[in-house]
């Protein structure tokens, strides 16, 4: 399973490094997304809901969790 700790971005925004991790991942792997930007988070389930991705959300405290196979 690949992680992508996306908590603390202030650059840009923490979708970036989701998205690429989602699109360079190859086809089956299992893709671990965390978040602290609730509203990035929700954005990220719209699409993979929009993609047909099915996924598991994991909330813990500031910390929320998107995980889903490509």
């Amino acid at each position: 399973m690949k992680t992508v700790d996306t908590c603390g971005q202030k650059h840009y925004s923490p979708l970036i490094p989701a998205v690429i991790a989602l699109c360079e991942a190859p086809k089956g792997e299992r893709l671990e997304i965390v978040m602290n930007d609730a509203n990035a988070f929700n954005d990220l389930k719209e699409y993979l809901a929009e993609q047909g991705i099915g996924f598991r959300e994991i909330y813990d405290g500031e910390h929320m969790t998107v995980e889903f196979n490509k």
